[in-house]
């Protein structure tokens, strides 16, 4: 499966979709559809070369050891060997062996984009990238007292506030409200974690249950929620400029994400808006079909990205040619910031080059290269490999260099609350008056 990610957390092939992290995430055949931190990584059905090994007392005996190389690998089985015909400190896990082996030779690389994964962690993964995580369903951020989000480490001056409990989620239907402070869960404190620590704490396997301790206008509030599958709501349209500007914020790169932006395209231009905003800050990315799908909704015809191979090989992806704000007479700026990676930097990279929108915000992440996934037999997991380099339109690799927007925004060390300078910027941009139409956002 090919992702675009940003390394993280981000579309394949034989079936798999595609990802732009990490991850992110996926079929009509595309070359090497690569892609998004959320990672471009391809889900691919092949296997290591130990995936079916058999023991054997010389190298080149050994299956998948090309003679050619049995001395490079001699020192590798001679190990494995004496690992497992003489350990005396226990059992040997041979399965355990092989995967430490696995994760040895891709963390030799020194690449932040290539990782083993366990079977468990694998499966995780897929479920992120592809919008959808096990869980109770409530969005939550770290709020200082004075209001302002994005604290840390949680505390008495840092406290862990939901701000929506999705509709139709475990948390919705238990009776969690925005504005609960979350103090423990299962019977455990938060304090001193951060965000990311904390969301893991609550998150888990479908059909278990988690007790949250919450504070809730001073009072306190006890809640056992039975987690489940939840679908990820990464698409929000508004309606900015009293009626004129249509406004669609993307946070992830899934197959689902990518046909809920047509839609809210098509409502858009259809209800006559000819002035679009597409938000892509905080975005890691995801598939590279749904980076290719997205980008095509403004780009008629022509190369959306290239994608460079190992031997320098470069070969393009074009419009898929069936967009619905293809028109030049429709106005589009693009809002990006340092969190916007890979697939998001995929879309921003296709229209930036094609003149087809205004790039606004800080410069982005910087994510240009292309993962590729490969499953391995039996409980071995699978492993993303860094195979390709992705190029925008005009054959610029921006990996460790980002996306500069045509409109740089510098932002204020301390941002005050219900304030968005990129928004009111993109608003100015596209000649309307940002009154009014950022504070409708923070509501």
């Amino acid at each position: 499966m090919e992702l675009a990610d940003p390394g993280t957390p981000t579309p394949p092939t034989d079936g798999v979709p595609a990802l732009t992290s990490p991850p992110p995430p996926r079929r009509r055949r595309v070359p090497l559809l690569s892609v998004s931190i959320a990672i471009v990584a391809v889900l691919a059905g092949s296997a290591l070369f130990m995936s079916c090994y058999s023991l054997g007392r010389h190298a080149a005996g050994d299956p998948g050891t090309p003679p050619s190389e049995s001395d490079a690998f001699q020192p590798f089985w001679d190990t494995y060997h004496s690992i497992n015909d003489r350990y005396a400190g226990g059992a040997v896990d041979r399965i355990a062996v092989i995967q430490g082996a696995i994760r040895g030779m891709i963390d030799s690389l020194g690449d932040p984009y290539s990782a083993y994964l366990s079977s468990d962690d694998y499966r995780k993964t897929l479920q992120g990238i592809s919008g959808q995580f096990e869980g109770i369903g409530a969005e939550i951020t770290s709020r200082s007292g004075n209001g302002t989000d994005g604290c840390a480490p949680l505390g008495p001056e840092c406290r862990l506030v939901v701000t929506r409990p999705l509709p139709g989620s475990p948390a919705a239907t238990a009776g969690v409200l925005p504005g609960d402070v979350v103090v423990s869960v299962d019977g455990n404190g938060v304090d001193g974690l951060d965000v990311d620590t904390a969301r893991e704490r609550i998150r888990g396997p479908k059909g278990s249950v988690v007790s949250l301790a919450l504070q809730r206008d001073g009072k306190p509030v006890e809640l056992a929620i039975t987690r489940d599958i939840v679908q990820e709501q990464e698409v929000e349209s508004r309606v900015l400029g009293d009626g004129t500007v249509g406004y669609v914020k993307l946070s992830g790169f899934s197959d689902t994400s990518a046909d809920s932006v047509v839609s809210a395209l098509k409502g858009h231009v259809g209800a006559g808006r000819t002035k679009l905003i597409l938000d892509l800050r905080g975005n890691p990315g995801g598939y590279v079909t749904a980076a290719r799908k997205i980008a095509s909704q403004f780009i008629g015809s022509g190369v959306v990205f290239w994608e460079q191979d190992a031997q320098g090989n470069q070969v393009p992806t074009a419009s898929l040619e069936d967009g619905v704000a293809t028109d030049p007479r429709i106005q589009v700026v693009v809002i990006v910031d340092h969190g916007s990676a890979s697939a998001s930097e995929i879309v921003a990279g296709a229209l930036q080059d094609t003149k087809r929108a205004t790039l606004v915000g800080q410069r982005s992440f910087g994510k240009g290269t292309v993962q590729q996934w490969q499953e391995l037999t039996g409980e071995g997991g699978a492993f993303k490999l860094t195979v390709a380099r992705w190029l925008t339109p005009a054959k610029r690799w921006i990996h460790g260099v980002g996306l500069t927007p045509d409109v740089v925004v510098t932002l204020p060390d301390h941002l005050p609350v219900g304030t968005d300078p990129d928004l009111a910027k993109a608003l100015e941009v596209l000649g309307v008056a940002a009154t009014g139409s950022v504070s409708e956002m923070a509501a």
